[in-house]
């Protein structure tokens, strides 16, 4: 029984003593990651910041600021080791429903156009593409612009 509750995420907030092992997961799946700054001030601003734990260890991380019936995720992000199994789906999933507790009746987010997984994961979620923000992202060689989606939460 233990092993299966094992490969179960467990989701609980995230908290300065995680910002160690959430930075290292930030730096390898990301050429241009969020800094310990970027999560301070998530933390002190009040914004739901999830940790996904699955085998005692963190898997991925979630940041979502809402206010005034909207929502905007900011960052979603899962271990290299353990991607490809589905679970930024279940984050996904979760960041959502916590969307509507909130209550919001919309949740945004930007993506890279590059990031074709991502893009997949949030079509499938139901997001769809609304505006272009031009040279939002910053890259090697230039910036990058951003897609914005858009989620009507029911």
């Amino acid at each position: 029984m233990s092993a299966q509750l094992d490969n179960l995420p467990q989701y609980r907030s995230m908290t300065v003593e995680d910002l160690d092992c959430v930075m290292a997961i930030e730096n390898e799946v990301y050429t241009q990651p969020w800094t310990r700054g970027n999560f301070c001030d998530s933390l002190a601003a009040g914004y739901h910041c999830r940790i996904m734990e699955l085998a005692g260890e963190i898997a991925g991380y979630s940041v979502l600021a809402a206010g005034a019936g909207e929502a905007h995720l900011l960052n979603l992000s899962i271990a290299a080791q353990w991607q490809r199994r589905g679970l930024g789906r279940e984050l996904l999933k979760f960041m959502i429903d916590l969307a509507r507790e909130v209550p919001a009746h919309k949740i945004y987010l930007e993506v890279r156009p590059s990031n074709l997984a991502g893009r997949r994961l949030y079509a499938a979620a139901g997001f769809a593409e609304v505006a272009t923000r031009r040279g939002y992202y910053p890259g090697q060689g230039g910036s990058e612009d951003a897609l914005v989606m858009e989620l009507e939460l029911k």
